[in-house]
């Protein structure tokens, strides 16, 4: 059972940070070139509280990628076009051909979390909503995506002090609205939320990984480890060969021996 209790303590990264970093972000480079030539797809998925640091894992994990080859798609309140559709309507929309890895800044959780607790949602539509939700996973890891669901977690007082820095710096503030302030006043309904989420959701084949987002550098390195090793098991590493015939016109063109 996985309990966020157990994820409130900071844990401050003890690596080098920058060398890891970029070591991680060169495995992940060749990562989506194997999905590229091998035509796999993938979905990173996050979730978590407001100044968790979602965003900054997300410019990490992407800063090497082709973006050819990936979309990130922010994930707010549903259009009136989206809300004439069942809410999986407009994941499935984006989810990514082959070679390609979509990447969800929050996602069709929201029925479960903020549509529950804000009783956008009814009761009947929520608690619905995680056999649906469990069926659309399956589906996908079925028909060959692979799917990472990660949960960013961090404590109130650590979300507090981010709250406050977007506040005090005017670059920042653009980051933050009432919404956080709503729902940071009922915390307590979002945990519970998160657990039944967690008790209903955290299957087999679509496993939660949670990350303790305390200390920023820790979070980034665990999320992209993870990201890192979920992708790599289900796609081919093993690089394309050499054409022989590239290679002979290549060398004549370039006067190699």
């Amino acid at each position: 059972m996985i309990d966020l209790n157990d994820h409130d303590k900071t844990k401050p990264y003890k690596g080098h940070y920058k060398r890891d970093l970029a070591a991680l972000q060169d495995r992940l480079e060749r990562i989506l070139v194997a999905h590229i030539i091998h035509g796999r797809r993938a979905v990173v998925m996050f979730e978590g509280w407001d100044a968790a640091g979602k965003g900054g894992i997300i410019q990490r994990l992407t800063a090497t990628w082709d973006p050819r080859h990936f979309e990130v798609y922010p994930i707010s309140a549903p259009s009136a076009e989206e809300k004439a559709h069942d809410f999986l309507w407009r994941f499935r929309t984006r989810l990514p051909q082959p070679g390609n890895v979509t990447v969800f800044d929050r996602s069709w959780y929201g029925r479960v979390l903020v549509e529950r607790v804000e009783r956008y949602a009814s009761e009947e539509e929520w608690r619905r909503a995680y056999d649906e939700i469990n069926a659309f996973e399956a589906e996908l890891v079925e028909g060959g995506t692979t799917l990472v669901k990660l949960f960013v977690h961090i404590s109130q007082a650590e979300q507090d002090k981010r709250l406050e820095a977007r506040l005090d710096d005017p670059w920042k503030r653009w980051k933050t609205g009432l919404d956080d302030y709503r729902n940071r006043s009922r915390r307590e309904d979002y945990l519970a939320a998160m657990h039944d989420m967690f008790a209903r959701t955290d299957t087999g084949g679509a496993p939660w990984i949670v990350v303790n987002g305390n200390d920023k550098k820790a979070a980034r390195i665990h999320a992209l480890t993870a990201i890192a090793d979920h992708l790599e098991a289900n796609v081919d590493m093993t690089p394309p060969p050499l054409d022989p015939e590239l290679e002979r016109v290549a060398k004549a063109a370039l006067g190699l021996d």
